[in-house]
């Protein structure tokens, strides 16, 4: 089984990069895969053990190196992965603590992802919740005058979705005419 070089972890990283849209840490994660599989299938092949574990960890510095220098570089730009994934995340009627968790997930570090839901073409999180009323065919975009039970469904789908109580209050409470208006005006 050959070893895993610098070279390969390099091409491998650009790869990714080549198709997908990744922050240092999430292009961390990809080589350390890389990596973990070839160390299964290098004791598979059986090879020694510990001279495995101690070319994984070589090859795990060399791969967060190799992030490292991606990121410096500018080919791995978290700020500009937070911006856009954030746009499409509320875009698509997620919440902002939906979308921080996903962001935290991604390796995105708090700071970063809050000033990335800051920017003017990220929606504010009563459109996200006007967006996801209009997915899900409730609120505004649901039957006129729904009773009590069906309001508090509509409330806890808002809720499930991580909207405040303020904001999923006021999203149902919209007439269709101004939810529509505000989800044309949006960015």
């Amino acid at each position: 089984m050959p070893k895993i070089t610098e070279s390969a972890l390099h091409q491998a990283a650009l790869a990714h990069l080549a198709r997908f849209a990744s922050t240092e840490a999430g292009l961390r994660r990809v080589l350390g895969n890389r990596i973990r599989r070839w160390a299964r299938e290098a004791e598979e092949a059986g090879q020694d053990t510990e001279a495995v574990a101690a070319e994984t960890a070589e090859a795990m510095a060399r791969a967060a190196a190799i992030a490292a220098r991606l990121a410096q570089a500018g080919a791995v730009d978290d700020a500009g992965f937070a911006r856009a994934r954030a746009r499409r995340l509320m875009g698509g009627g997620r919440s902002a603590r939906a979308t921080l968790a996903h962001l935290a997930a991604k390796g995105v570090d708090g700071e970063t992802a809050r000033a990335a839901m800051d920017q003017e073409d990220v929606p504010d999180e009563l459109t996200a919740a006007v967006v996801l009323c209009r997915k899900r065919r409730i609120g505004p975009f649901g039957p006129p005058e729904p009773e009590a039970e069906t309001r508090r469904k509509w409330l806890g789908t808002l809720a499930r979705a991580g909207f405040a109580g303020d904001v999923a209050h006021r999203a149902l409470r919209l007439p269709r005419e101004a939810a529509e208006e505000l989800l044309a005006a949006r960015p």
